[in-house]
């Protein structure tokens, strides 16, 4: 069986960036060594850093705590609330926030001081998003994650509107939403958020989904882009199978299929693409 593995997929600058910062804890042999939250959304990853020593944790923990110790920051970022009560508390801060994550925070920080309504566009559940509300100067944010909310959304006719997105949003989705957003009549400052990497494995992913009998699309069950990636490759090719680790697979289901696509959410190692794709090929 033939297997294309998309031309993007795999770790990104974020999640990379925020792994060797765990590495280089992990190294320096300084104890607890804490994150906050998953550091990434890949079971198998955490399941490692666990073993190695590498405690997850919430606000909540953390804060009844009394060892103190290194406190990793996830690559989603968090609230400055939580930020300043970690500080606080005692720890030693190492902030592993997306460096474009951290960029959002800046922009609704500066324009709901000027007076605009931040709109940002994404999954009101995710730890991203949570952390980006967090950082608003003034007033409450508000949160559209679909076509009809963007529909829904009302406001007084001379409001000045500042639009971020969820770093792993759906472009598409992204697009549509802007546009029905901008024929309310607002002033509108458009952030555009979404990362490159999020793009081009979109993009990726989407053309290799025309070219193939079938794909596998490989993340955690809780990670945002690997979902993005599987709603868009299943919209093409409906014989797609999204997968944690090689072990999901059943070969009877790829019986009928001469070439297989293979892509993975930004939080999956190399190592498990790589098994995942060995594995295929021996179907």
């Amino acid at each position: 069986m033939k297997t294309i593995l998309a031309d993007k997929a795999g770790f990104c600058f974020g999640v990379s960036r925020a792994m060797e910062l765990v590495e280089q804890q992990i190294a320096s042999k300084k104890h607890p060594i804490l994150t906050y939250g998953p550091m990434i959304h890949n079971e198998e990853v955490i399941k490692d850093l666990e073993e190695r020593g590498v405690t997850v944790t919430d606000l909540e923990g953390a804060l009844a705590n009394k060892n103190g110790g290194t406190m990793l920051i996830r690559s989603h970022g968090i609230t400055r609330d939580e930020y300043e009560k970690l500080q606080e508390a005692g720890y030693e801060i190492v902030d592993g926030t997306c460096p474009f994550v951290s960029k959002i925070h800046r922009y609704v920080e500066e324009y709901s001081a000027e007076g605009y309504q931040i709109v940002i566009i994404g999954d009101p559940a995710h730890a991203e998003v949570k952390g980006i509300c967090g950082w608003v100067a003034n007033g409450t944010p508000i949160v559209v994650r679909s076509a009809e909310e963007a529909n829904a959304l009302s406001l007084p006719a001379d409001s000045k509107v500042c639009v971020v997105s969820q770093t792993t949003f759906n472009l598409n989705k992204f697009q549509e939403i802007i546009e029905i957003i901008s024929q309310k009549g607002y002033y509108i400052k458009v952030c555009k958020t979404i990362c490159a990497a999020t793009r081009e494995r979109q993009e990726a992913a989407q053309v290799l989904a025309h070219e193939v009998d079938a794909m596998i699309v490989i993340g955690g069950k809780d990670s945002s882009n690997t979902r993005k990636l599987y709603e868009i490759c299943s919209g093409i090719c409906p014989d797609s199978f999204l997968i944690q680790t090689k072990d999901d697979l059943d070969p009877a289901d790829f019986h009928s299929f001469d070439c297989v696509g293979i892509t993975a959410g930004a939080s999956t190692p190399n190592n498990i693409i790589e098994e995942v794709q060995n594995h295929v090929r021996k179907f």
